[in-house]
């Protein structure tokens, strides 16, 4: 980090904000690949086309994932919110490493949609399974004290939080 002030830790608060935006980010990335795959299957839902499609998702979603956190440790959501993905002692994620991460942050809903396909939970219940599933993985980060969460423990990564830009002085015209 070439920024003159030390990266601080981010809260919670400001993480779980800066998923939500990468949330919908994900609708943009995942649009124009389901677009062309809608049309080549002329939008039939048989249920190995909807396999196809979460697997579609799955593998759109991690190219996008792990090309941004080994390129330049950031998602076009942590540079809005100025988080960073680092790895300390090294200048950058391996794709290696950011591919782990994004295997293991599936922890996020994967516990919550097996339990929903245990239980046979359905719309409103299954979403709130999800939701109780997000809400359960974010309170790991209560477990380190840097209050880093579990898929970053994991992977020896950590978000740091970035300092503000410094302001551009205005230019005095020359009198």
């Amino acid at each position: 980090m070439s920024n003159k002030q030390p990266a601080t830790i981010p809260t919670v608060k400001r993480r779980l904000i800066s998923m939500v935006y990468e949330t919908l980010l994900g609708f943009a990335v995942l649009f124009l690949p389901f677009l062309i795959f809608e049309v080549a299957v002329h939008g039939s839902h048989t249920p190995t086309l909807e396999h196809m499609r979460q697997a579609l998702a799955f593998l759109v979603l991690g190219a996008y994932f792990i090309h941004q956190w080994s390129r330049d440790g950031q998602t076009l959501a942590m540079k809005t919110w100025r988080l960073k993905l680092v790895r300390p002692g090294h200048n950058h994620l391996s794709l290696q490493t950011a591919a782990v991460r994004y295997l293991l942050s599936w922890m996020w809903v994967l516990p919550a949609l097996l339990a929903a396909l245990v239980l046979d939970l359905h719309k409103w219940q299954a979403l709130g399974a999800v939701g109780a599933g997000i809400l359960l993985w974010s309170l790991t980060a209560f477990l380190d004290k840097d209050r880093q969460f579990l898929h970053d423990k994991l992977t020896g990564t950590r978000l740091v939080q970035l300092p503000p830009p410094e302001k551009k002085k205005k230019a005095v015209p020359a009198v």
